[in-house]
């Protein structure tokens, strides 16, 4: 009896921000699927590198250094993606910023507000649009094939507004929205674009939040399932929708955030 893959023999995906949190996790779990795997990071190069030869070195998972905060940035590194392996099957857009100081809004400075729109929605422009070029140019392998897969990581602040990261939500708010955007407009074209919608995450970036004594019980009673998850729960998902058992999915904003999207 054979089993139900979830492999990506033969695909090559982009994962933005791969070097570290759920951007690792997917590295490593596309490249356990047969994908090979180009990630970019923009200063954990010690980290990437580690990653990288983890995943089978360059024949296999290879990482480059990009800046993202203009459409120009995301068309490079699409670009770079291809010129590594060939081709370009898949693009996860995981990479963003979340300034972590809380500012209200009356004390949220233009710089900070341009400054998260460049590199959360920005660059996601010129990948989305460069990705869709390398797509249509390579053309679908076969009638009814699904051309290319496009991931975009949002968040539940995107779904319900986060008080004093009005910056941050905004950009995670217009993913959901250009998500459906883009699926009404490219599912016809074989290219399949979904949304992952992460809640909190056990992650260097949310740590000092979670393993804080009075905060992270707090935060931990908010979520039903009880606690934050783990890289690999949100990784899972993303390589879900993009293999052959989602090829009828398109424009889908998954939630996994153990409910906590449903309660707060």
């Amino acid at each position: 009896m054979s089993g139900v893959s979830l492999g990506l023999k033969g695909k090559v995906a982009l994962i933005t921000g791969g070097s570290r949190g759920i951007g690792a996790e997917t590295v490593r779990l596309f490249t356990e699927a047969g994908a090979r795997v180009v990630f970019s990071y923009r200063q954990a190069a010690a980290q990437a590198t580690a990653l990288a030869s983890l995943c089978g070195g360059g024949r296999v998972c290879r990482a480059l250094k990009q800046e993202l905060s203009t459409p120009a940035d995301g068309q490079a590194l699409v670009a770079a993606a291809v010129a590594s392996f060939g081709q370009l099957d898949i693009l996860v857009v995981n990479h963003g910023i979340w300034p972590p100081q809380d500012t209200s809004i009356d004390r949220m400075t233009e710089s900070q507000w341009r400054g998260t729109l460049a590199v959360n929605l920005d660059s996601v422009f010129g990948l989305v649009r460069a990705a869709t070029a390398q797509f249509e140019a390579q053309g679908r392998p076969a009638p009814g094939v699904v051309a290319g897969h496009i991931v975009l990581i949002s968040s539940t602040a995107g779904q319900r507004g986060e008080a004093f990261h009005a910056d941050y939500a905004v950009t995670k708010g217009a993913l959901i929205s250009l998500t459906k955007s883009l699926s009404s407009e490219l599912a016809p074209r074989g290219i399949r674009v979904n949304c992952v919608a992460p809640g909190w995450v056990q992650t260097e970036m949310s740590a000092a939040a979670l393993e804080h004594p009075v905060r992270g019980p707090l935060i931990a009673a908010t979520i039903p399932v009880g606690r934050a998850a783990t890289p690999r729960e949100v990784a899972g998902p993303v390589l879900f929708l993009c293999t052959p058992l989602a090829g009828f999915i398109s424009g889908e904003v998954l939630n996994v955030n153990g409910g906590a999207v449903l309660v707060g």
